[in-house]
């Protein structure tokens, strides 16, 4: 076993070390790329009109120059629009992301002062409508050189009722795409990145605004690794959310695996059935399911009515001091609602699988075990190792379970949180119910690191990376 498990773990090395390495080739030509675009640019220096200088000077002026009123005249009302902004709030805001503010609020003597949220989430804003502007900016520049390009080539450059038509026809997936950055860069980027600012502020407690807000660097990491209060809490709490992602994913996946293969016998009858019924548990909602079992476990429950009946007495499962019973009842409780959908991937799955692999290996003399390991499991892990993925990261941050099974308790020993609480519970606790944002937000990027290095690891080792083409 203790070779096998040496075997695993070199394996795994190598894979990541190739991955990398694949990484360092690419900035290994990372020179020649940046040298050809150097050449470009230089190229454009010494060729570029002055339409094109004009276009460089102010959007649009060098497209009007050539009688392309429209497209000039667009590119003017984007600068237009542009500059205004930046007048009356983007400056405004840019300033306030580094200060945050500089007059406080007291509304004893009238000073409205300044809100240091509001002034990140202005910056933030700024920061994106600077980048989108620069975006339209080069693709002003490259327009006005590409008209050049044309007519000192002899040849007309393309009307605008030309360029529109391309638009919406061979180009129409810029037109349809153009919306959707634009939401994901507001509700998507700014969110995440307010975020991120935030965990190196000291937002939360007591400084809250009308108070300001300061930058406090990696402060608030180093008070989840060193405090008293935090950092025993915090390694406890990783430690069990280590535990529970890879127990439950495992769980989850090779149960629903079994039970999709068990599913495919032909001896099985009713499999009409045997496949509704997980189904049907998958389609209740998520935290009804959650505040059932949460009542089938109480001291009122069905479970301990029974206990008692028979002469026992009541059982705390998910009690104050019921550890390891609710950390298992949670398993449980996970598996049911997760293992129907593991389930239909794995049927779909393995209903592809070439049934003729299977008779080789028969003859060959390879019993179930032997062809479960060899075609079933490379197969189906090759086809899911995505998804896979996806439910451990899934796990990992599974607020639900433990917060409708046994939230809203605290335990000695741990800082505003149970033994059963994850990560994502004790970011709720401080952030939410507590004002710790400035430590919520640490939390969630730690959380973020962890998964993405323990994904990007398994990915890298998994057949759907390093065996593609034997699949295809």
């Amino acid at each position: 076993m203790t070779a096998k498990l040496k075997q695993f773990f070199v394996k795994t090395g190598i894979s990541v070390k190739n991955f990398f390495l694949g990484i360092g080739n690419g900035f290994k030509t990372l020179p020649q790329r940046l040298k050809a675009r150097w050449n470009a640019f230089v190229s454009f220096l010494k060729n570029a009109d002055g339409n094109v200088v004009a276009s460089c000077l102010l959007m649009g002026l060098g497209q009007l120059f050539y009688g392309q009123w429209a497209k000039g005249l667009i590119f003017l009302a984007v600068q237009a629009v542009f500059v205004l902004f930046f007048v009356f709030i983007g400056a405004k805001g840019l300033v306030g992301l580094f200060t945050l503010g500089t007059v406080e609020s007291n509304a004893w003597y009238g000073v409205e002062g300044d809100n240091s949220v509001i002034m990140l989430l202005l910056g933030i804003l700024s920061v994106i409508a600077l980048i989108l502007y620069a975006v339209v900016y080069v693709a002003n520049v490259k327009d006005a050189y590409k008209t050049q390009c044309a007519y000192d080539s002899l040849k007309t450059p393309p009307t605008f009722r030309k360029e529109l038509s391309s638009l919406l026809d061979r180009n129409f997936y810029k037109v349809a795409l153009a919306l959707p950055i634009l939401g994901v860069c507001v509700f998507c980027v700014l969110p995440i990145v307010f975020m991120i600012l935030i965990a190196f502020t000291n937002y939360g407690g007591t400084t809250v605004p009308p108070k300001l807000v300061d930058w406090v660097g990696l402060e608030n990491f180093g008070k989840i690794l060193t405090l008293s209060d935090f950092a025993p809490t915090f390694f406890k709490i990783f430690g069990w959310n280590i535990l529970w992602a890879v127990l439950s994913t495992f769980i989850n996946y090779f149960a629903g695996l079994g039970l999709a293969l068990l599913l495919n016998r032909k001896c099985v009858k009713g499999k009409v059935f045997w496949r509704l019924f997980p189904i049907l548990a998958y389609a209740v909602p998520g935290f009804i399911t959650l505040l059932g079992f949460k009542f089938m476990f109480s001291y009122g429950g069905p479970i301990n009515y029974y206990i008692t009946q028979a002469g026992g007495s009541a059982i705390g499962f998910l009690d104050i001091d019921a550890k390891w019973s609710s950390r298992l009842i949670g398993l449980a409780v996970n598996a049911w609602l997760c293992i129907p959908s593991s389930m239909l991937l794995a049927t779909g799955i393995l209903s592809n699988v070439n049934g003729d692999l299977y008779e080789a290996a028969r003859v060959d003399g390879a019993g179930p075990w032997k062809q479960f390991t060899k075609i079933t499991l490379p197969y189906v892990l090759f086809a899911t190792m995505p998804v896979l993925i996806s439910q451990f990261i899934a796990n990992f941050n599974n607020f639900g379970i433990f917060y409708f099974l046994r939230g809203g308790l605290y335990i000695d020993g741990y800082f505003l949180a149970s033994d059963t609480d994850l990560l994502i519970n004790w970011l709720y606790n401080m952030s939410i119910d507590n004002n710790y944002y400035s430590i919520g937000a640490a939390i969630s990027i730690v959380i973020f690191v962890v998964t993405s290095v323990i994904s990007l690891a398994v990915y890298v080792m998994s057949p759907s990376y390093k065996q593609e083409d034997t699949y295809q």
